[in-house]
C-alpha cells in the first residue's frame, strides 16, 4: 500500500493513508507543502518515538537527538512515579511511616535514573535507547 508522507511545521512526519486512489488523497496535503508518495516499507513499524520520525529521501526515519528527547521526558515520568510514595512519606511526616528507609529508596531510586539518563545519552540507535528505558 502507498502513503503520503510530509513534514509538518514543527519538523513532525505527517502520514496519510488514502482510501481510494492515492493522486485523491494529495488533496489532504497542506497547500505548498512538499510530500512523497511512498511505499509501506518506508515507514517505521515501531511507533514508540513516533513523535521522532522525520521525512526525507522518500522515506521516514527515527531522528536520534528528538527520541532521545522523546526518552528523557519519559525517563522524567517514570522517576516522578516511582518517587510519589515516598516524597509523600518525607514531606508529610506520615506517622508509622520510616522516613530513613523512604530517603533510603529515594536514593535508589535516583541512582536507577542517573544511570538511565547516561545510556539514553550514549545510545546509538532507538533500540538502545529502548533498552535503557527498560521499554
Amino acid at each position: 500500500m502507498t502513503k503520503i508522507i510530509y513534514s509538518d511545521p514543527e519538523g513532525r512526519a505527517q502520514i496519510i493513508t488514502p482510501s481510494g486512489d492515492v493522486n485523491d488523497a494529495i488533496k489532504d496535503v497542506p497547500s505548498g507543502v512538499p510530500y512523497e508518495i511512498v511505499d509501506d516499507s518506508k515507514i517505521p513499524t515501531d511507533r514508540t518515538f513516533r513523535n521522532a520520525w522525520v521525512t526525507g529521501s522518500g522515506e521516514v526515519k527515527e531522528n536520534l537527538a528528538k527520541s532521545k528527547a522523546l526518552a528523557h521526558e519519559i525517563r522524567r515520568n517514570k522517576r516522578a512515579s516511582e518517587f510519589k510514595p515516598h516524597d509523600e512519606i518525607i514531606s508529610l511526616n506520615i506517622p508509622g511511616q520510616d522516613a530513613a528507609a523512604a530517603e533510603t529508596a529515594r536514593v535508589a531510586i535516583r541512582a536507577k535514573y542517573e544511570t538511565m539518563q547516561t545510556d539514553i545519552d550514549n545510545s546509538t540507535n532507538t533500540a538502545s535507547i529502548k533498552t535503557a528505558l527498560e521499554i
